[in-house]
């Protein structure tokens, strides 16, 4: 009998439920239906199509909505920018603003409208009121506006809140505290101002906390350590200022800490134990004002492998207990006062890739026991009180090494020859500012890898080598303030390893003495080139046509030259130029009106030549000051003296 009873009570059920499913799949309810038409008329634009499918009263069954299967209510509205598909995410995009009706869609748990780009508008102000359910609101990627609504302190089921990429401004809600239940709050890249509320340290679920790249201000929440759950905290790129809270050490889950790129001073906060920031991986304390010296506690700091403590007031020596870190891949020290020796215990960092310590005071010698870092790709060792005097052997022979800045090192003599045999190809070379005379050998030509190349402020002297044409990846040249001669056409015949465009990005040739090859430039492969300085040379000849292919350029410095004849019209097909400066040279003829095109014009010099009649009139020429065409007897007119009838 029970068991009949049972049976009975079971078909029931699937018949209610299945009159249940039907009841739901027929329609909507009135208020539900209401918001999300309000927000559908509130979209002028889905190139995805999916809200052009919202006809009918059915609404469970719409593209990107979810109903509860018991009380026919809307629950989610997924409509992310980015869709999955069995080859590739695509990017769909929306346009159109987000109606304040969508809180009608009272029973919604899940709001997901990230990535759209085009979606405009503000958070309802009564957000918290209408949706008690919701437990995650992602709007990311978007331009909403306007302040983060005081209400939303309410949502106490809240999990996910997402909305970095926008437009959002004013303070942080006080009551962002409330939200318990929050895992993740992401708000970065937004132009939220104030202080971080304190009590943001209640939200003990939180694993999390994304506020970078706003205009924050004020301390770091003194009780940030509470965040016992935290793993990924991310304020850097503000205007924060006071000490970093010592409770920080506190964080047990935590592996990102990023706090660069804001005001903060006083000391790095000291690690009383291996028990203490243990999971750290990754930590940036760039760019602030931190004084003292780096804490030997740093050794207990086993997880780390990226560290960044550069630009800050850092002193004293290197501490020797870094060399504990063994897990440490990555180690920027630079723009710092950091003085002494490098300790011989870095030898054991053997995970190491990156190696910064420029900019401070560190003295030599260099620890031999470094020929131990065999997986080294960058060294930068430039401007400290380092007395080099040769390169290394050992550090010529570190097998992955492959960028090398030794600027400042007092390195004499020629450019030595064991840098074309070094066991992985050389990238990125910087012998700058250091004594080095003789030439640029012909074999620099085999370096065939070197993206970089920066060999200025020495006294290097003849001509470029013809070799130079081979460096087919070179991106960077400067080899200014040298004594280099002769032709400069070389620079401009060098291979490409592309079909079209070249390699080369920024040229500065400048403070030397040579004489020719102006009439090489644009002419061969490398019409890629941004930046080219050539100032306070002894250049002859004419400024070729030719240089109109440069369309990329956005600087160009020919000043304290000896160039002549007419300002070639086809320069202005260089529509990228933002700085063009030809002062002190012996160009003759009229302005050509085509400068007006050069619409991105900020810096302008053409004084002390012989240019002569009207300035074309016009922006951008008439809105630089008489200093940029002075010096010239026969210009006139805006911004100079009026043209004679």
């Amino acid at each position: 009998m029970g068991s009949k009873i049972l049976w009975f009570v079971a078909v029931l059920a699937v018949i209610t439920a299945g009159e249940s499913s039907k009841s739901v799949g027929e329609t909507c309810h009135p208020d539900d239906l209401k918001g999300l038409r309000s927000f559908k008329a509130g979209i002028h634009s889905d190139d995805s199509g999916r809200i052009d499918k919202w006809i009918g009263n059915s609404c469970c069954g719409w593209d990107g909505i979810s109903c509860n299967n018991v009380t026919g209510r809307v629950t989610q509205i997924n409509l992310p920018g980015f869709i999955a598909t069995d080859d590739a995410p695509l990017q769909a995009y929306m346009y159109g603003s987000i109606s304040p009706a969508i809180t009608l869609v009272s029973n919604l748990e899940v709001v997901d409208l990230s990535g759209l780009v085009g979606l405009t508008g503000k958070i309802p102000p009564l957000i918290g009121f209408h949706l008690p359910g919701l437990r995650k609101l992602s709007l990311w990627g978007n331009h909403i506006e306007g302040a983060l609504p005081e209400s939303i302190g309410k949502l106490s089921k809240l999990e996910e809140l997402c909305l970095n990429e926008n437009s959002l401004s004013g303070s942080l809600p006080a009551n962002l505290g409330n939200l318990k239940a929050l895992r993740r709050l992401d708000l970065h890249s937004n132009r939220f101002s104030g202080a971080i509320p304190e009590n943001i340290a209640n939200l003990t679920s939180l694993e999390s906390l994304s506020l970078q790249n706003n205009l924050l201000t004020g301390d770091i929440p003194v009780n940030i350590g509470d965040l016992q759950a935290l793993k990924e905290l991310d304020l850097s790129n503000n205007s924060l200022t006071g000490r970093i809270p010592s409770s920080i050490t506190r964080l047990k889950a935590v592996s990102i800490i990023y706090l660069n790129d804001n005001q903060l001073v006083g000391g790095i906060p000291t690690v009383l134990g291996r028990d203490q920031l243990p999971c750290l991986g990754f930590l940036r304390l760039n760019d602030n004002r931190l004084t003292g010296r780096i804490p030997y506690s740093f050794g207990y700091l086993s997880s780390l492998q990226r560290v960044s403590l550069a630009n800050n007031e850092l002193e004293g020596p290197i501490p020797a207990s870094l060399g504990d870190v063994t897990s440490l891949t990555e180690l920027y020290l630079n723009g710092n006062k950091l003085s002494g020796r490098l300790p011989s215990s870095i030898s054991r960092l053997s995970q190491l890739l990156m190696l910064t310590v420029s900019n401070n005071m560190i003295q030599g010698p260099l620890p031999h026991q470094m020929a131990s870092l065999g997986n080294l790709q960058m060294l930068d060792l430039s401007f400290n009180r380092l007395n080099l005097s040769t390169i290394p052997k050992w550090l010529l022979k570190l097998p992955s090494l492959s960028r090398i800045y030794l600027a400042d090192c007092k390195i004499q003599g020629e450019i030595p020859e064991d840098l074309r045999a070094t066991p992985t190809p050389l990238q990125e070379l910087d012998l700058s500012a250091n004594h080095l005379n003789g030439k640029i050998p012909e074999w620099i030509g085999s370096l065939t890898e070197l993206y970089s190349l920066n060999l200025s402020v020495n006294v290097l002297g003849g001509e470029i080598p013809s070799s130079v044409t081979k460096l087919a990846r070179l991106g960077v040249l400067d080899l200014h303030s040298n004594k280099l001669s002769g032709s400069l056409q070389r620079v401009f015949q060098v291979e490409s390893r592309f079909t079209t465009g070249g390699s080369l990005a920024f040229l500065d040739l400048s403070n030397n003495n040579f004489t020719s090859g102006i009439e090489q430039i644009g002419m061969g492969t490398q019409l890629e080139i941004q930046h080219i300085n050539l100032s306070h040379n002894l250049i002859e000849g004419r400024l070729p046509d030719s240089i109109g292919r440069l369309e990329s350029m956005k600087i160009l410095d020919l000043s304290c030259n000896n160039l002549d004849s007419a300002l070639p019209p086809l320069l202005a097909n260089a529509s990228s130029l933002e700085t063009l400066k030809l002062q002190k040279n012996h160009f003759t003829g009229k302005i050509p009106s085509e400068f007006l095109k050069l619409r991105k014009l900020k810096e302008l010099d053409l004084s002390d030549n012989s240019l002569e009649g009207k300035i074309p009139f016009g922006q951008p020429l008439i809105n630089f000051p008489r200093g940029s065409y002075s010096g010239n007897k026969g210009l006139c007119g805006v911004p100079l003296e009026p043209c004679m009838p």
